[in-house]
């Protein structure tokens, strides 16, 4: 995992803690996620198997380590395992959702078992995540995931509310992302912060440089939405734009276009767009920067983020937050 190798650059004993943790949550939710019902096994071995970052469990060691108080590591553990299996839930829904067939060149879970077995089975794995938190008892934690899984869920909402909305404005964008992503991503790093007993300043801290890479890490997926080579990504390139979803990139374009060109684009915007009209309309967004402003905003949360961890303790968890922050936002997949 890149991040793992970011962490060997700075800080071996860290990195070989780090992959500990990682595979201690990854063996509780190997078993946490075993069922007596076949179709529900099969599916969350699936979407297991298919890998992924694991960033969610991550940010909830790395925060923890960054207060530079002790902390129980079987609670890292177990709550990050939670956050990774409300995040596989997540993402059983989304591709249910957007039609995906694939996901990370993979098949995805509805393409294989289609998509009402795999629905319910986003639902079970929200329900073990929440056996999990229960189990940890902290309310604390319980009111802050709660929160947030709410939030997601009407972000997915606010999302499908707004599709098809060619003025969608770089605000509403924004909010979007904060609910969809970015709210999860605090959660994940305050989690931790309440695991090792962090006082409110340093919780609050965390939680908002989470805030900030969730939302410049989302703006990167917008840029990469129209850059990445379908080969690369996993899945078609402009899908957002396909799907009639504004994004960034199509935001900062808007007010470059002559009318003719905005009624071109307009026309294009989920409503059948060929590859020639993606090129044509990337093409423009290269040439009238508007990619260099979509690139621009979210080095800019990546910024804040760096500058919400100078208060922290100075160790080696928060110098490779910040690393990791910036490598999760200036990536080029």
């Amino acid at each position: 995992m890149a991040h793992l190798d970011a962490a060997r650059e700075l800080d071996g004993d860290l990195a070989i803690e780090l992959a500990a943790d990682v595979q201690a949550c990854e063996a509780m939710m190997t078993e946490r996620l075993g069922s007596a019902v076949d179709t529900v096994e099969n599916i969350a071995e699936h979407v297991f198997e298919a890998g992924g970052k694991r960033l969610r469990p991550l940010f909830v060691s790395l925060a923890a380590r960054a207060t530079g108080q002790p902390f129980s590591r079987e609670r890292v553990a177990a709550i990050g395992a939670c956050m990774e299996m409300i995040h596989m839930a997540t993402l059983i829904h989304d591709d249910v959702i957007d039609h995906a067939a694939t996901r990370r060149g993979e098949s995805t879970a509805s393409t294989v078992f289609g998509s009402t077995a795999s629905i319910l089975t986003g639902d079970v794995l929200l329900a073990k995540a929440m056996q999990i938190l229960a189990l940890d008892g902290d309310l604390r934690i319980i009111r802050i995931v709660s929160k947030a899984v709410v939030d997601m869920a009407e972000g997915e909402v606010l999302e499908v509310q707004t599709r098809g909305d060619f003025e969608l404005s770089e605000e509403e964008h924004v909010e979007i992302l904060r609910r969809k992503t970015a709210v999860f991503i605090a959660c994940c790093c305050e989690a931790g912060a309440l695991i090792a007993g962090a006082d409110g300043r340093v919780a609050s801290a965390l939680a908002g440089y989470g805030e900030a890479i969730g939302i410049g890490f989302q703006i990167a997926d917008d840029l990469l939405d129209f850059q990445s080579l379908p080969e690369v990504s996993g899945k078609p390139c402009a899908t957002d734009f396909r799907e009639g979803c504004a994004t960034l990139p199509l935001i900062y374009l808007r007010g470059r276009l002559a009318a003719e060109e905005t009624a071109y684009v307009r026309s294009k915007f989920g409503n059948g767009v060929t590859d020639a009209d993606v090129e044509t309309i990337a093409g423009w967004m290269s040439d009238r920067e508007a990619f260099a402003s979509a690139s621009s905003r979210a080095e800019d949360y990546s910024d804040k983020a760096k500058e919400l961890l100078s208060d922290l303790p100075q160790n080696s968890a928060t110098r490779l937050l910040a690393h990791l922050g910036k490598m999760l936002i200036c990536r080029d997949s």
